[in-house]
């Protein structure tokens, strides 16, 4: 979770400033076809007070043309439909949701089109997930990225459950989405374990412009997507049932498209 979200109030996300992408060599087997970029969209999740929270995903879009036209064409992408469980994307789970080539050139946006069928099970109720808007015109996010010929661009959705989902007066509930975004191949990640792992942990990374989480899966196994370069003070913290104690990791430090592997950290 990033300290400074950008909340769908709007219906209107803003990738971070200055989103540089790098990609494959030109020669590599699996980069785009010439004339062609490939856009991958992956889906994580940060963490959630909910015993479920399920994502209707109906389509992927990004936006294409010139960079001054406002009537820009909208490409459907070959999407993975499906209701989703945000709070299984942890862990070091992702949802591929798109990947496909397209016709390199400029991309204004990318909007994530939902379904009907969103829900939340809290106390083991089911409850709906209204959606105002999301439905039609869908949840944009600015790419304002020109996508070059034979390239590969990779982006991370991940939601912020807590702050996605609205307490409604009546008893019900608004799904608000509160996403941050990122280049897989312009940011680093931390991964590791916590032992004992019986007890689901919440792992975060700080520094002063930065807070992000994820819980850890029944194995103890956790990974932080999408964090920029910096050093950082990871907190874990278990479940408080667990009795354990928390702790505290200085000085981790995390560079651009490297992963920092933790490997286990032992609570007491």
């Amino acid at each position: 979770m990033r300290k400074q979200f950008l909340n769908f109030k709007t219906l209107f996300l803003a990738v971070f400033t200055g989103l540089a992408l790098t990609s494959c060599s030109d020669d590599d087997d699996s980069g785009a076809a010439e004339g062609n970029a490939r856009i991958a969209v992956r889906m994580v999740d940060a963490p959630g007070d909910y015993e479920a929270v399920n994502i209707d995903v109906e389509e992927v879009q990004v936006q294409t043309g010139a960079e001054d036209d406002e009537n820009e064409a909208w490409i459907s992408l070959d999407t993975e439909a499906g209701i989703y469980n945000l709070l299984e994307l942890t862990g070091g789970v992702s949802q591929l949701l798109a990947d496909e080539e397209i016709e390199a050139g400029y991309a204004g946006q990318i909007r994530l089109i939902l379904g009907d069928d969103n829900t939340i099970v809290q106390n083991g109720e089911e409850y709906p997930l209204a959606t105002p808007s999301a439905q039609q015109s869908g949840l944009k996010l600015n790419l304002n990225q020109e996508l070059e010929p034979g390239e590969e661009y990779f982006y991370v959705l991940d939601f912020d459950v807590d702050k996605s989902i609205v307490e409604q007066g009546n008893g019900g509930y608004t799904l608000r989405p509160v996403i941050r975004i990122s280049a897989e191949d312009d940011a680093g990640m931390i991964v590791g374990e916590v032992h004992p792992s019986e007890f689901r942990s919440l792992v975060t990374a700080t520094n002063a412009s930065y807070s992000i989480s994820a819980y850890t899966n029944a194995e103890g196994e956790f990974a932080l997507y999408g964090v920029p370069e910096g050093t950082y003070q990871i907190t874990v913290e278990a479940d408080p049932i667990s009795g354990l104690d928390e702790l505290t990791v200085d000085n981790v430090v995390v560079d651009d498209d490297e992963t920092t592997d933790l490997e286990t950290l032992f609570l007491e």
